[in-house]
């Protein structure tokens, strides 16, 4: 039976969320808690990838789990089963990563290719505050807030994003269909959201990079459209640091999930 994993994460201790050698990632450190709780080696699939010391609000992967009933049957976990297996999952895991529930879905469904929509959040503090040094990125140099929101708007008018795309990373397209990007000013702080049907490696951070680049007066608003027909990396500002960044919603088609 397969189920999907709702889960949330301080991305501060971990390389990232794929399992690799001679690291500790998110995957690697949910999959060991779970095959200990289910006393089976088992391996979960991520709605996608986030680099070193980026942050998940929202996150989640699809796990396939076998449960018998009293006659030794396999049957699906119950609402009230699955509460129980998030609350224990919970208890074994660190207090860097918690999940929110587990739900049973369709045999066919896929945390990664089943998204529609996937939204990130990137935050610019213009102040120095110790209690957000790795939450949020520190910039202390004036940004013009208007000049970034007219820039951004223009992300929204091109689907070939090549230029923001991390170098020799190896994808069948560059095209992403982003439905929205805006800045707005947060308790002090600069909050960048961008929502796109799919993200290319380093996207979202490249993206950041150009913005502050234009935000900041080095370059001006029509310099976005320059970057983007470019197509080439080297030709956008350099990537924002990952702590200020955090993925904060992952959309699914209803049919999916099974309500039991």
């Amino acid at each position: 039976m397969r189920y999907f994993i709702q889960l949330s994460y301080n991305g501060t201790p971990y390389h990232g969320w794929q399992r690799q050698p001679n690291a500790i990632t998110v995957q690697q450190t949910i999959e060991e808690a779970l095959s200990t709780l289910v006393r089976t080696p088992t391996t979960i699939m991520g709605a996608g990838r986030t680099d070193t010391g980026v942050h998940a609000q929202m996150m989640y992967a699809h796990v396939d789990l076998e449960h018998k009933n009293e006659e030794g049957i396999d049957v699906a976990f119950s609402k009230a089963d699955l509460t129980k297996l998030t609350y224990k999952l919970n208890s074994f895991l660190p207090p860097s990563i918690a999940i929110t529930q587990i739900t049973s879905v369709t045999p066919e469904a896929h945390a990664r290719f089943d998204a529609t929509h996937r939204s990130y959040i990137y935050r610019i503090s213009p102040m120095k505050n110790p209690f957000t040094q790795e939450r949020a990125f520190y910039y202390k140099i004036p940004l013009n807030l208007e000049r970034m929101q007219e820039a951004s708007h223009i992300l929204l008018t091109y689907s070939d994003f090549e230029c923001f795309s991390r170098s020799n990373t190896d994808v069948n397209t560059y095209l992403c269909d982003i439905k929205e990007a805006s800045w707005s000013l947060v308790a002090n702080e600069y909050h960048f959201k961008i929502t796109a049907d799919r993200f290319l490696r380093n996207m979202v951070r490249a993206v950041v990079g150009t913005l502050i680049e234009i935000g900041q007066g080095k370059k001006p608003v029509s310099w976005m459209h320059e970057v983007i027909k470019g197509k080439n990396r080297s030709l956008a500002g350099a990537s924002a640091p990952a702590h200020g960044l955090y993925l904060t919603d992952i959309g699914y088609p209803k049919h999916i999930f099974i309500d039991e």
